[in-house]
């Protein structure tokens, strides 16, 4: 049963020569010989193989020995195999063919900066080299093909370098969110039974010490596999180092040659193991290959927010995406810019710390071309008003993009006219760890409305169909994926069934991916929320982005979270939690407005129970809203898996309200 869908809005940015013209997409389809953007994606889902090895082409993936077949469907689309016989190490196609070009090999291909202050460029030149410095220290080590290395790690260079020297020596890459406890760590690493740990001393957040190693010696000391730590020196605290089994990175990486073999691979052996979140206290590990995760990281970097490596005398473009590399666009955005031979910026820090206009300086010091970030710091940075914007020159800025949550309307809106001055278009994105990147995008030949996603991503079989798989538009309904892409998970490491019963089970032969949609009469796509976060009041579904929509609406209100609790007439209620802005206080005044706010928006029936005013909602460090520790605080059930959460104090301000 689906409902009708109001979500919404007008065309607000159209595509102009200056974008269309420099555009990966239109010199794709040139290529091809496909008319219009209509014809691409007709094809790209008719034959996802002759898609598939366009795009290999496209991009230039540099096979050691190239593959007899682009797809091998026999065990279905559950299992399918990409590349098939082909043999490469993807980092031959992030920094080698790079190398191997003058003209290239002394552009940046990775620009940092610390919440301290320190900065710097590596160039490819340079980060080829050091590179090959980590990855002959690795083998120094002990380390070599088929091993897990985790990572635990403040976004710095050598994060990148750590990453893609495992990948060189045929390692496997734990990416380890650096805001995770002990417990959370040693989860994954027993899981994946690593080898090996990076980490560092510690780093800074808000002026104050992050310290990671007594972290990382808690969790190895219950990882008995692992068996050499290499400890990066970041912030200069003073830590422990454990005799034989800890390393200092400045006393082993250096002083190794800069020249080092490269593992070369399979196409489908493992690369990474991206650990993903659920609803208990078990992660699921997503398998990603040399010839999966890559590729569709660069494929979708190019054809959605259209990032370009230096053409002629101008120079690349520079993508800052602000997150972690234990999220899955950290790694995206390494191989992504990579492979594409553009500029990446790493920061390690708070995006308002000193001050409100940090993000801002920042882009504007690094001549950031495409800036990702997510809806809830716009909604946070918003409260400073225009001025901390207007301070930089961000001239040389072209594209937003964003992931991670469903937008609102006023901050989307806040972005394109007050920093994008209505002219920058928002490259909505949303995928997942398993996708490998998107699901459904923007791109710079397609108009924007607020919050929508103008299309699936090229070669994605997107629908979105009702609770009997028929497919539906103008209402509500599951989004689904019909055919395999190249991107997709191999599986969860050691755990196949649980893949299957995650994804294929509810509606047979459809990748059912967990996300509440729909498609308006103008063929815009959104994203409403997690179905499993799906709000069913009085009879009505509807996803928590409408009810927060109208919230943040009002100039009160900052955040906003909604959640479906029960009730005995109604089935459910709707309860809502609101943080305000600094010059308004909590009242039951203003509960009772917004309450009423919400039924003259959406209906009567859907009146909030309940307005809680909160201090902070509990977030992922890249922001997302955690909608299902809300409602199981607020309930009193367990919580499950926290160990994504950064800010535990929000929880305990719902419990303790409960």
């Amino acid at each position: 049963m689906t409902d009708t869908f109001t979500f919404g809005g007008e065309f607000v940015w159209q595509p102009t020569p200056a974008y269309t013209e420099r555009a990966h997409l239109t010199r794709f389809m040139a290529r091809h010989g496909l008319a219009d953007y209509a014809a691409l994606m007709q094809r790209s889902v008719a034959d996802i193989a002759w898609y598939t090895d366009a795009v290999l082409q496209y991009l230039g993936i540099p096979f050691a020995r190239p593959y007899t077949r682009v797809v091998d469907l026999s065990r279905g689309p559950r299992w399918p195999r990409w590349c098939v016989d082909g043999r490469l190490n993807i980092v031959t196609a992030c920094l080698d063919k790079h190398f191997a070009e003058p003209r290239r090999a002394n552009r940046p291909a990775l620009r940092w900066e610390t919440e301290a202050g320190a900065s710097g460029v590596l160039t490819y030149a340079d980060l080829h080299r050091e590179v090959n410095h980590c990855a002959n220290a690795l083998r120094q080590l002990g380390f070599g093909k088929g091993d897990a290395i985790g990572l635990f790690m403040p976004m710095r260079p050598e994060i990148v370098i750590a990453l893609l020297a495992i990948v060189k020596i045929g390692g496997i890459v734990l990416p380890l969110f650096s805001g995770y406890g002990a417990a959370a760590i040693a989860a994954r690493l027993n899981d994946a039974a690593a080898a090996g740990l990076i980490t560092a001393d510690g780093s800074l957040r808000r002026g104050q010490l992050v310290p990671l190693k007594p972290i990382a010696d808690e969790a190895v000391a219950q990882a008995p596999t692992i068996r050499e730590v290499l400890v990066l020196r970041a912030a200069g605290n003073p830590v422990e180092m454990k005799g034989g089994r800890d390393h200092w990175w400045h006393e082993r990486v250096p002083p190794q040659s800069g020249f080092a073999e490269t593992e070369i691979m399979d196409a489908e052996d493992p690369l990474m193991i991206i650990y993903t979140s659920g609803t208990t206290g078990r992660p699921k590990g997503a398998v990603h290959t040399h010839c999966g995760f890559p590729v569709k990281a660069a494929q979708d970097m190019a054809f959605g927010p259209d990032v370009h490596g230096p053409e002629g005398a101008a120079p690349p473009d520079t993508i800052f995406w602000l997150t972690d590399m234990g999220w899955m666009m950290g790694p995206w955005l390494v191989f992504g810019s990579l492979i594409l031979g553009a500029t990446m910026v790493v920061y390690d820090g708070a995006p308002d710390f000193p001050g409100p206009d940090r993000l801002w300086a920042l882009t504007a010091r690094h001549g950031v071309t495409h800036l990702g970030l997510s809806p809830t710091l716009v909604r946070a940075l918003i409260k400073f008003g225009e001025a901390p914007v207007r301070r930089h020159d961000l001239a040389a800025l072209r594209f937003f993009a964003s992931t991670g949550e469903p937008w609102n309307p006023d901050p989307w809106l806040w972005l394109f006219n007050v920093v994008g001055e209505g002219r920058r278009p928002i490259i909505n994105y949303t995928g997942g760890t398993e996708i490998a990147g998107g699901i459904l995008t923007a791109n710079p030949l397609l108009p924007l409305k607020p919050c929508a996603f103008s299309t699936p991503c090229p070669g994605m079989d997107v629908d979105v169909v009702d609770d009997a798989g028929r497919p539906v538009r103008n209402q509500v309904g599951e989004l689904v994926i019909r055919q395999p892409w190249i991107g997709m998970t191999r599986g969860f490491w050691k755990d196949p069934q649980r893949y299957e019963e995650t994804y294929w089970s509810r509606l047979p032969g459809l990748w059912v991916h967990g996300d509440f949609a729909a498609v308006d009469a103008d063929g815009q796509w959104y994203i409403l929320g997690r179905s499993d976060d799906t709000l069913k009041v009085a009879g009505k579904r509807l996803g928590p982005a409408e009810v927060e929509s109208v919230l943040v609406g009002h100039p009160a209100v900052v955040e906003a979270a909604a959640i479906g609790v029960p009730d005995a007439l109604k089935g459910s209620e709707l309860v809502c939690f609101c943080v305000l802005g600094p010059e308004h206080a909590p009242s039951a005044e203003l509960g009772e407005a917004l309450q009423a706010r919400v039924a003259e928006a959406l209906g009567k029936p859907l009146r909030p129970r309940e307005i809680r005013f909160v201090k902070d909602l509990p977030k992922t460090r890249n922001a997302k809203v955690m909608r299902r520790l809300i409602r199981a605080a607020y309930l009193g059930q367990p919580l499950g898996d926290t160990s994504a959460l950064e800010n535990p104090a929000a929880v305990e301000e719902i419990r303790a309200a409960a």
